[in-house]
């Protein structure tokens, strides 16, 4: 998908890798990428403060690619206050108004068709940042956090690692137990 973005020369390219990007790399829900304004990046040290589910406010990180598709995206934005994204009409002119969640569904289905890829849910990129997360080794309340759950039962319910995570997990323990000297009957 992003690179399909990154082959299209229009204005919709820089900004749909952006957003695909940040749908990524911070486990954003459509509606939290569309709400998003300008002035709640801080580009100087990669800050992005999402407003989440009823009004609650999280920080996520923007580094790596991420940070190049949204530096690229805002070179094309320009830096007038207001929606972090914007339609832009067919002539290529950007509209600063605010983009609705359908609007990143069709953008979606649109670059998911262009690029080859089986059809998936924008709520897939939600799944798989939380999974990766958690595949790296992030422990669960920070991933809880950077999710936005209220509980860490919502978080742990995008757990797909499996016993051998957890025997793994089991094995970094040491019991120092090493029998009674010269005895030792195993059945």
């Amino acid at each position: 998908l992003l690179e399909r973005c990154a082959t299209d020369p229009e204005s919709a390219g820089a900004r749909d890798a952006a957003m695909i990007a940040l749908l990524r790399a911070g486990g954003l829900r459509r509606a939290e990428l569309c709400a998003l304004n300008l002035a709640d990046y801080n580009l100087v040290d990669g800050m992005l403060t999402i407003r989440g589910k009823r009004n609650k406010e999280r920080t996520a990180y923007v580094t790596d690619g991420t940070a190049s598709a949204l530096c690229i995206w805002l070179m094309v934005r320009g830096n007038e206050p207001g929606p972090l994204f914007c339609p832009i009409n067919r002539g290529g002119r950007l509209i600063l108004r605010r983009m609705h969640s359908e609007a990143v569904f069709n953008m979606l289905r649109k670059r998911a068709l262009q690029s080859g890829v089986q059809s998936f849910s924008p709520h897939d990129f939600r799944r798989t940042f939380i999974s990766d997360l958690l595949d790296t080794g992030a422990d669960i309340s920070t991933v809880q956090q950077l999710a936005g759950h209220a509980s860490v039962t919502t978080t742990a319910r995008y757990d797909r690692r499996g016993e051998a995570v957890k025997r793994k997990a089991v094995e970094l323990l040491h019991v120092p137990y090493r029998g009674r000297k010269g005895v030792y009957n195993a059945r």
